[in-house]
């Protein structure tokens, strides 16, 4: 998308000009997550996969925003997005 603009072409006094727009491609998912199970007290990883390398994501659990915590931690790696779940408990549900 960076490469939109107006570009020229000169020759002499004569000149050429066009515009290019770049339209960037949709983010997708290529893995959704899974449901997961696991004991009380344990460690749960869920990961997603999307299209577009480095693209920041949002984790939530329902309509609330989570951030990093004691209790979660984010881990992206180009295109593989993790949540870390430390010490689950039922309300973690």
């Amino acid at each position: 998308k960076s490469d939109s603009d107006t570009y020229t072409c000169d020759i002499g006094d004569a000149q050429s000009r066009a515009k290019l727009a770049v339209q960037e491609m949709p983010v997708l998912f290529k893995k959704e997550l899974q449901n997961e199970e696991a004991k009380e007290g344990k460690e749960v990883k869920l990961t997603c996969e999307i299209s577009k390398p480095d693209t920041p994501v949002k984790w939530m659990k329902g309509d609330t925003v989570l951030y990093a915590s004691e209790k979660y931690e984010f881990k992206q790696r180009g295109t593989v997005a993790e949540l870390i779940i430390r010490d689950a408990k039922s309300i973690d549900s």
